[in-house]
């Protein structure tokens, strides 16, 4: 992410005469297309790590499920109340 706001930064700034579209269109071309694969990128993983979670949450869950239907069931509840 600090990658690609710095090549925004630098390329509306600093970079700008360096990247003069009239002058030099095909570094222009690829200094935007890299910044913007670059962001692309880092959605693309961001969303990856979400659905990657709401996985893990979902299989936490279902184990959390099991072992508390396993604890409240009648037979074990019946055997707690003989004692």
């Amino acid at each position: 992410m600090i990658v690609s706001l710095v090549m925004l930064i630098a390329g509306l700034t600093i970079l700008r005469i360096w990247l003069d579209p009239h002058e030099h269109p095909w570094r222009f071309v690829l200094f935007w297309f890299a910044c913007a694969w670059n962001t692309i990128l880092m959605v693309l993983l961001a969303l990856l790590d979400i659905l990657l979670i709401r996985t893990q949450v979902r299989a936490a869950r279902k184990v959390l499920q099991q072992q508390f239907s396993e604890r409240n069931t009648p037979s074990s509840m019946g055997s707690q109340d003989q004692n």
